[in-house]
């Protein structure tokens, strides 16, 4: 890549872009409170099996998907390129298969957020923007930036997935709690995870995009009803 596009990649995963993904632990919060997760191990061990069978690999599939079309000669004008009813529909396929409320609501709020900051750096996104429509889901909106900034596919796909794990290791430091060094030592341990996840997830087919992550599904379906709460899922 080019040191231009390079930047506009650590842009646009910084843990620092001001979507909202600090407010969500996407069921930690549950999970932590029932002494399920307590420690660096286990949270370690909890978002390796995420990026081997959870729904991360989906939603990065779906990232890409949005990326490749947004790669294509332009079909329905007057977009500048892309086609508008390939984003659509994977745009609603992701909403359906959101295993909760609380999960479809963050990636459409945090699609939201990308998607305005978008067209704000990069007016000539707005068209695109107003064919996707609201509600935007978050994987669509980064898979729309990053290929508008023409960065390179693997990093994309590379860089979504440890932004997603930075963000669930902040969660895990605050909710555990553990020391920021320790943290940094369960980001370190991922590494080769995560780039295993991102080498699978390239390959996969339309038809096999699925996931196998009920335990997740049951900490945010939990989480809906948790007493007291610092996070919004």
């Amino acid at each position: 890549m080019s040191d231009r596009q390079l930047l506009h990649l650590l842009q646009l995963s910084s843990p620092t872009l001001p979507v909202g993904a600090y407010s969500y632990s996407e069921g930690l919060e549950y999970l932590t409170e029932q002494k399920i997760i307590d420690n660096r191990e286990q949270l370690c061990s909890w978002i390796e099996q995420e990026l081997r069978y959870g729904s991360i690999r989906t939603e990065t599939a779906v990232m890409l998907r949005a990326y490749r079309t947004m790669t294509i000669p332009p079909l329905i004008p007057p977009l500048v390129r892309g086609d508008a009813e390939r984003l659509i529909y994977w745009n609603e396929w992701f909403s359906a298969v959101r295993e909760t409320r609380e999960l479809r609501q963050q990636s459409w709020q945090m699609g939201q957020s990308l998607m305005k900051l978008l067209v704000s750096l990069e007016p000539e996104l707005g068209e695109i923007a107003s064919q996707i429509g609201n509600p935007c889901n978050y994987p669509i909106a980064f898979g729309v930036g990053a290929a508008s900034w023409e960065i390179d596919l693997e990093a994309v796909a590379i860089a979504y997935l440890q932004s997603w794990a930075t963000n669930l290791i902040n969660a895990g430091v605050k909710l555990i709690p553990l020391g920021q060094t320790a943290g940094q030592q369960v980001l370190l341990e991922l590494h080769d995870a995560i780039s295993i996840a991102k080498t699978e997830i390239l390959a996969l087919e339309d038809d096999e995009l699925g996931s196998c992550g009920w335990g997740l599904t049951l900490a945010s379906m939990a989480h809906e009803t948790q007493y007291t709460r610092l996070f919004r899922s």
